[in-house]
């Protein structure tokens, strides 16, 4: 699809998968949630206030803090198996406390794990936030603070659900129940791996909702049906043994950072698609938006033309992005007259749904090393790695959910896709590869995750709880085929 013929949003009220909603009293479910509401809130602005950040360059005692009280939060809902668990790193040191909390399903009945995380990214310059940025804010219909949206929010949705459908459906709650709260994945989830592998069975489950993505827009909720993959890694150029003087040698011979730029310059063609041969690129979107609504998304400058060809959710979400995150050279006030010998850029390659990265990793470095500018050498370092992610739609569960979205908001459920990547997800298809695994989320494109004054909107919240709450009657009346 082109950015000329968008798709009406998929509605799922008709799906096969749906036929017996009617059993579900959605209206209990909503009176629930919303009678508990302003606890709920309170309790998110209380986990907002602890600043639990899992980089080691932080004090780890409030990470520790954030484990306990999310500890405690769920023990307060009615769960009895509660943990605080972790795993080694690699380097022996210990990853951060995940919390673990499960309610053993009825004979019969599916398992759901409910994964959020509760550490956050550090605040960034101060000056930057209207508020405090551990000191939740409300205003003008947003809740205003670091991790409000990213993703204490996600924790809470899970828990305020989960107590929801245990109070209407009373002794006819069967569902068994898990919650997988993380405490590193703002670090990169260093010991996520071991971390499943330890506790395979503990954390096995029918269905998997990963709260940890965005809706569409303010009030149109969306599940998110594929996540981009990543590669990186560095391109060093090097020309001379070492620096000489830019007068006496200049001229003859160019500058690394020179030959560098001019490399860089050939990953991407005349229209700013990424020109690396081999890799998986695909036009095929559901949804799409349109320029305006990308720039003023995206803050993109007046004058600056956008980049790529074919719609832009697919340049977005289903075609591949190469961006230059680093680059080592002098500073610009330490720069003094001289041929420099070498220069270093690392580059940041998301990956479209079916790519395999180490068949990008290998696209890159051909490319590198095939388009070296004046024979200078170029040395390709491959870094990190993750697989991209794509829902299988037909799915049972993933029915349920659309079906729940739209239930909760009154509008259709959009399928929309994320230009970032989450990869511990591979980690979970590859590990349980039965699993349904559901991407939601509370955020919407004002969110301003990671970034100074992160928001969370608050209808749309109350709106994610009443869809997790009816997801979870849903898979306890109709289970699983």
């Amino acid at each position: 699809m082109t950015s000329s013929a968008a798709e009406t949003p998929r509605d799922a009220s008709n799906s096969d998968n749906l036929r017996s909603a009617g059993t579900i009293d959605t209206a209990a479910l909503r009176l629930s949630v919303s009678g508990s509401f302003n606890a709920t809130m309170t309790r998110l602005k209380d986990l907002v206030a602890i600043p639990g950040i899992a980089w080691p360059s932080f004090d780890p005692a409030p990470l520790e803090a954030s484990a306990q009280a999310v500890a405690e939060l769920l023990r307060a809902a009615g769960l009895e198996e509660v943990q605080v668990l972790r795993s080694r790193k690699a380097d022996g040191t210990d990853g951060g406390p995940a919390v673990v909390a499960r309610r053993q399903a009825a004979a019969g009945k599916p398992t759901i794990l409910l994964y959020a995380h509760h550490d956050v990214q550090p605040p960034g310059d101060p000056a930057l936030w209207e508020s405090e940025p551990f000191t939740a804010v409300e205003r003008d219909g947003r809740l205003y603070g670091r991790g409000a949206a990213d993703d204490k929010a996600g924790i809470m949705a899970h828990v305020a659900a989960y107590t929801a459908a245990a109070e209407v459906l009373g002794r006819e709650f069967g569902l068994g129940v898990t919650f997988f709260i993380e405490g590193e994945e703002e670090a990169g989830s260093p010991t996520f791996r071991p971390f499943l592998e330890t506790h395979r069975e503990l954390l096995k489950a029918d269905v998997i909702v990963v709260a940890d993505s965005s809706n569409w827009k303010v009030g149109v909720p969306a599940l998110t049906t594929s996540l981009r993959g990543l590669v990186d890694g560095t391109i060093e150029v090097q020309v001379l043994e070492h620096a000489v003087h830019s007068g006496m040698f200049g001229g003859p011979v160019l500058d690394a950072p020179t030959l560098l730029a001019r490399l860089i310059a050939t990953l991407h063609d005349a229209e700013g698609n990424v020109a690396i041969q081999g890799l998986v690129s695909s036009d095929n979107v559901a949804v799409d938006l349109t320029e305006a609504e990308y720039r003023a998304d995206a803050s993109v400058l007046d004058g600056v033309q956008l980049a790529g060809t074919g719609s832009i959710a697919s340049r977005l979400w289903t075609k591949p992005a190469l961006s230059i995150i680093g680059f080592d050279a002098p500073a610009v006030d330490m720069a003094s007259n001289t041929l420099l010998p070498r220069a270093r850029a690392k580059f940041s390659l998301r990956l479209a749904p079916g790519q395999v990265p180490a068949e990008a990793m290998d696209a890159v470095r051909r490319h590198v090393e095939a388009n070296a500018p004046f024979g200078a050498k170029v040395v390709f370092t491959p870094g990190e790695s993750g697989n991209p992610f794509l829902t299988d739609t037909s799915s049972q569960a993933a029915g349920f959910a659309m079906w729940a979205l739209g239930e909760a908001w009154g509008v259709p459920a959009v399928e929309m896709g994320i230009g970032g990547s989450i990869p511990f997800i591979a980690d979970l298809t590859e590990l349980y590869p039965d699993v349904q695994i559901l991407v939601t989320g509370v955020e919407d494109p004002d969110s301003r995750a990671h970034s100074a004054n992160e928001s969370l909107h608050i209808g749309d919240f109350r709106n994610a709880v009443v869809a997790e709450a009816l997801l979870l009657a849903r898979l306890n009346a109709d289970g699983l085929a």
